[in-house]
């Protein structure tokens, strides 16, 4: 399908969001014009607040889980809204795949309340990037799914969104698919930052973190270029890879 069509698409579905009566996605009932009505909102599966800070993954005391302390990620800090299960993987899949945008900003506005003092302890951030797409991806896809999601918080803290940073070079295979050993070196040199980064704190933004590979070496190409500080704000974490 050309990018044409793709965009007329995603322009379809979001005037289907605003003038379309909106039922929950996840019960069916009248929701008041959001994607997910109240009791089910209550009802999503969130990340536990003890989870390891760095990596985001389960901790039993909040602080940073042995795997981080033995060899630490490039990235600093990682906070999820959600754990990867139903029916926010359902939801990701239905923004993703199927455009349906009026869950992209139910996500995205969950996301930029997680988010409101993320990264507070290492100052003032300076930059949302959301995670980018390979070109290829993007006109197969017609739209970046990271770039929805970032838009609330970028808004709501002030700050710029980060559309043309960083380039995604190569069109990575799935992480879950892979062993350990091939995860960690599939996103090697996948990203291209176009921008000096010199001291600026980067909030990146994406919708799963699942291995946390790609978001790693994102981090290590944010702070080749000057990077101070990096710190990912993902929907939803998938439970331990290893």
């Amino acid at each position: 399908m050309s990018n044409s069509l793709h965009s007329l698409r995603v322009l379809l579905n979001h005037a289907m969001d605003v003038l379309a009566p909106q039922d929950c996605f996840v019960c069916g009932a009248t929701s008041g014009g959001e994607a997910v009505c109240s009791a089910c909102a209550d009802e999503l599966p969130r990340r536990p607040p003890t989870a390891c800070p760095q990596c985001g993954l389960p901790g039993l005391d909040g602080g940073r889980c042995a795997a981080c302390r033995r060899s630490a990620p490039a990235f600093d800090a990682t906070r999820a809204v959600f754990d990867f299960a139903f029916p926010v993987d359902a939801m990701i899949h239905a923004l993703k795949y199927r455009h349906q945008l009026a869950v992209g900003r139910f996500l995205g506005d969950a996301l930029a309340r997680c988010g409101a003092d993320f990264g507070a302890e290492a100052g003032v951030a300076d930059l949302v990037l959301p995670m980018p797409l390979h070109p290829r991806r993007l006109a197969e896809r017609g739209f970046n799914q990271a770039v929805e999601l970032a838009r609330a918080l970028a808004r709501a803290r002030e700050l710029p969104l980060g559309l043309a940073v960083v380039r995604k070079l190569r069109d990575l295979p799935a992480q879950a698919g892979l062993d350990r050993e091939a995860r960690l070196r599939s996103p090697r040199g996948a990203f291209e930052c176009v921008e000096d980064l010199n001291g600026r704190r980067v909030i990146v933004v994406d919708d799963v973190m699942t291995t946390g590979a790609t978001l790693d070496e994102l981090a290590r190409c944010l702070k080749g270029k000057g990077a101070s500080w990096v710190g990912n704000l993902v929907v939803a974490r998938t439970p331990s890879p290893y």
